[in-house]
C-alpha cells in the first residue's frame, strides 16, 4: 500500500516537484494550494505518467476555517496521512524596516508562520492517533541568519527554524518524526513573487550563477522521509556550491 503525502503549495516550484517526485516514488498525494487550475493540471498528469492517486484540495492557507475544513473534507483512506510537508512559503517586498509595507508583513507572518500553524495543527493529531508520521517544514537559508532588507521575511524562516525544533519535541513521545529542509538560492517563481511580479529584476536575482532548482529540493525531501524508521534528519541546509551564506555568493564575470 502506498503511503500518503500532503503537500502544501503544489502549484508551483518546489511543491510541485516534490509532488511529481513522491508520485513516482509510491506515494499518493493531497496536493493543496490557491490555484485550483494549476493543481487539477497536475493532478491529472501524474494520475496518467504515475500509478499514485491524487486529490486536490484548493484553499487560502492563510485563512485558518478553510484550513480546517478542507482536512476534514478528506475521504477516510486519505486521512491516514503519513508525510506533512509545509512547503507553502513565500517573500513579499525588499526593503528596510522603516519603509515596510504592512500588507506585505502580513502576507508574510500569515502564510509562512500562521498557515504552517494551521496546517500542522490540523493533521499532527491523525498522526498521533494513526502511531505515526513525518512533518517536513521547508524553511530556508533566511531562516539561519538575516541580511539586508529581509527583516520580516528572515524573521517568518527563523520562526519556521524555531517550531521544528520546537515541533521534534513534542512529537517524540508519538514516534513521529519531525525535519526542516532549508534552501539557499533557489530559481523558481520565489523573486517573482518577491518583486511583485518584476520578471527582469526577479532575474537578475539569478544571473551569472548556477542555482538550486525545485527538483534539487524535492530529491532531499525524498532522502529525509525514504530514511530507516529510526533514522531522523532534524535540519538540512543547501545551498547551490556558488554561495557560502545568506550573502556570499559568487557570480561569473
Amino acid at each position: 500500500m502506498n503511503k500518503i503525502a500532503l503537500i502544501s503549495g503544489a502549484s508551483a516550484g518546489i511543491g510541485c516537484a516534490i509532488a511529481e517526485l513522491l508520485a513516482n516514488n509510491n506515494f499518493d498525494l493531497i496536493i493543496t494550494g490557491r490555484r485550483n487550475e494549476r493543481l487539477d493540471a497536475l493532478k491529472s498528469k501524474l494520475e496518467k505518467e504515475t500509478k499514485s492517486k491524487v486529490i486536490c484540495l484548493s484553499f487560502d492557507i492563510r485563512n485558518k476555517q478553510e484550513v480546517f475544513n478542507a482536512i476534514e473534507s478528506l475521504p477516510q483512506e486519505f486521512k491516514k496521512i503519513d508525510v506533512l510537508v509545509n512547503n507553502a512559503g513565500l517573500a513579499s517586498g525588499l526593503g528596510v524596516i522603516q519603509d515596510g509595507d504592512i500588507e506585505d508583513w502580513e502576507k508574510m507572518i500569515d502564510t509562512n508562520i500562521k498557515g504552517l500553524l494551521y496546517l500542522t495543527r490540523a493533521v499532527s493529531p491523525i498522526m498521533i492517533e494513526n502511531k505515526k508520521g513525518h512533518i517536513v517544514n521547508i524553511g530556508s537559508i533566511a531562516g539561519k541568519e538575516v541580511y539586508a532588507s529581509g527583516n520580516v521575511y528572515c524573521a517568518t524562516k527563523h520562526a519556521v527554524d524555531a517550531l521544528t525544533k520546537a515541533m521534534r519535541i513534542d512529537m517524540l513521545p508519538y514516534g513521529i518524526k519531525v525535519s526542516q529542509i532549508a534552501p539557499g538560492l533557489v530559481e523558481t517563481e520565489f523573486s517573482i513573487v518577491r518583486f511583485h511580479g518584476d520578471e527582469k529584476r526577479a532575474c537578475e536575482v539569478y544571473k551569472n550563477l548556477t542555482p538550486l532548482c525545485a527538483s534539487d529540493i524535492a530529491d532531499a525531501v525524498l532522502y529525509v522521509i525514504t530514511r530507516p524508521e529510526h533514522v531522523c534528519i532534524n535540519d538540512m541546509l543547501i545551498t547551490p556550491t556558488a554561495q557560502a551564506s545568506a550573502t556570499n555568493v559568487i557570480k561569473n564575470k
